[in-house]
């Protein structure tokens, strides 16, 4: 009745099928975990951002590395802004998906260390070869609050750091480099400056990063799941539709059959 099962055809099916199902479960956990880590994710930048600052120092220094954990740790620092230094990212865009620059100024602290300071986006309203008028940054001593970000890298941001760009242009923001260029002593990472705010939101402060969305991820793991259980049903409905057919092909043969040895 079932002995169709053992030709080719349906021991390739058979196969696939059987192969398919653990797929499709391993598929559905991945996503799992991409859900659980997003959550994860979104929880620690919530609390970093609710956290009271604290001195930049006490949590990067020159060559160090910000770690995932203290990533959009809420920081102060107090110095000057050196806007001789004063560079600017390429190709970085606002709230509204315009294209700009984002303003990157050295702040000098009170021991000489410099803190790489993001002030903001500004739109890119001139040649790209040309620098952009940047607005004034306060003169003198004063303080600052913002979010601790991590160098910038092409594998993580996925924007190539393309050489022989005009002066005071930069791709990605590296504290490495900047210490390099100025030859002082840079803090690890960078600040996305949220306070003071400018009087006439020139530069546009960096807004805050979405720390509330957790993406599609669960529903991609239900996807999974629900696929992996039709495979042995679509497999049971086939196996019963080709016992049909083979059943009544059979019964039709027979009955021509009848005529012939009367």
């Amino acid at each position: 009745m079932y002995r169709f099962l053992l030709s080719r055809q349906w021991v390739i099916l058979t196969l696939i099928a059987l192969v398919l199902i653990p797929v499709m479960v391993e598929l559905g956990f991945w996503q799992l975990h991409r859900h659980e880590h997003r959550v994860a994710q979104n929880q620690r930048v919530t609390e970093a951002l609710a956290a009271a600052p604290v001195p930049a120092e006490k949590i990067t220094s020159p060559g160090h590395e910000v770690p995932k954990a203290d990533l959009y740790r809420r920081v102060s620092a107090k110095g000057t802004y050196d806007t001789k230094h004063e560079v600017v990212v390429r190709r970085r865009t606002n709230s509204d998906d315009e294209v700009g620059f984002h303003v990157l100024t050295p702040f000098v602290l009170g021991d000489g260390k410099v803190l790489l300071v993001n002030r903001g986006w500004i739109p890119a309203d001139g040649p790209q070869t040309a620098f952009p008028k940047i607005p004034a940054a306060p003169r003198g001593e004063v303080t600052i609050t913002g979010r601790l970000k991590a160098d910038e890298t092409s594998a993580a941001s996925g924007i190539k750091n393309v050489r022989g760009l005009p002066d005071r242009q930069i791709m990605l923001i590296s504290s490495g480099q900047q210490a390099d260029s100025l030859g002082k002593q840079v803090l690890g990472g960078y600040v996305e400056q949220t306070s003071p705010e400018s009087p006439d939101n020139s530069p546009e402060l960096i807004a805050e990063p979405d720390h509330s969305g957790i993406g599609p991820h669960m529903a991609y793991a239900v996807q999974w799941w629900l696929f992996a259980s039709g495979v042995p049903v679509g497999w049971v409905i086939l196996v019963r539709r080709e016992r049909r057919d083979r059943a009544a092909a059979a019964q039709a043969t027979a009955d021509e059959a009848v005529p012939a040895t009367a």
